[in-house]
């Protein structure tokens, strides 16, 4: 990971995401914001929503995407940039990775947000040695595992993604 001196404009982005996140700190939300940028223009803000929405995949950066598809109109967001106030968790990077993000700019890393109270390690430790994984994952045996694979492959009028 590098570090960038960053243009004006990203600048001028991140501000806009510590603003986010700041107010969304005073109206009882998580220290979390992000804009998600297209073509050197803001087209959606998110803020943390974990406690307002009662849903812990509400983080910025995830509530960010949902608007931008949203007011794109578009599942993908390749040539978009998410910019964040904090470094993305495992599942906010694998959200962008998802959405086809190009590139992700953030201030804070995970060591400031694990200083705040957020300490996200064991999920960073996680995605490098699976054994390291808090939630037990089991595979199951079934005979009929692949039936909507199949019927996904089957189905002549789908949308890949």
């Amino acid at each position: 990971m590098s570090v960038d001196v960053a243009t004006q404009q990203e600048h001028d982005w991140m501000t806009r995401a510590i603003e986010l996140a700041t107010t969304s700190v005073h109206n009882g939300g998580g220290p979390f914001g992000a804009v998600i940028v297209r073509d050197g223009e803001i087209v959606a803000t998110g803020n943390n929503r974990v406690t307002a929405d009662l849903d812990p995949t509400a983080h910025a950066e995830v509530v960010a995407i949902r608007n931008a598809c949203r007011e794109l109109d578009a599942f993908s967001l390749a040539g978009c940039m998410l910019v964040t106030s904090c470094e993305p968790c495992p599942m906010c990077l694998a959200s962008a990775m998802w959405a086809r993000v190009e590139r992700v700019l953030f201030a804070a890393d995970r060591d400031d947000a694990a200083a705040a109270g957020f300490d996200d390690r064991a999920f960073y430790d996680a995605m490098v040695d699976p054994a390291q994984n808090p939630t037990a994952i089991a595979r199951v045996e079934i005979h009929n595992r692949n039936e909507a694979f199949d019927a996904w492959r089957n189905k002549t009028d789908r949308v890949d993604y």
